[in-house]
């Protein structure tokens, strides 16, 4: 099996947030298009900090339901960096991750919110 190309891949052609709706929407070349919650965007980071660094579901992230985007910050052409209101902003979100939320919001939002019912912890 090839590895895969860049063209390959669905490729962002517009980011844009949504400061008022907590919302960032992204556009790719393929003809998709998401609005992911900031929500969402944050309690799904990469990041190592709250991720892990092995397999598993890495630590529980909760209580962002008001949560909103103060940045974004570009890192090479591979990835964005999101910075929240709340301080966050170690998470680099590729465009093969963000396209991954986008498809399968559905979910990994249910799977969420279940996760957060067995812990008993809340979104807000």
């Amino acid at each position: 099996m090839a590895a895969a190309t860049q063209t390959d891949r669905p490729w962002p052609v517009e980011l844009r947030v949504k400061r008022g709706a907590r919302r960032l929407d992204i556009a790719f070349d393929d003809g998709s298009h998401f609005s992911l919650p900031a929500e969402y965007l944050r309690v799904m980071t990469p990041s190592a900090e709250d991720r892990g660094h092995g397999a598993g579901p890495g630590r529980l992230v909760f209580g962002k339901q008001g949560v909103g985007i103060a940045d974004l910050k570009p890192v090479g052409r591979y990835a964005v960096r999101i910075v929240f209101d709340d301080g966050h902003d170690t998470g680099l979100y590729s465009w093969d991750e963000l396209h991954r939320l986008g498809r399968n919001q559905e979910s990994l939002w249910k799977a969420y919110l279940d996760r957060l019912a067995r812990e008993g912890k809340a979104r807000g």
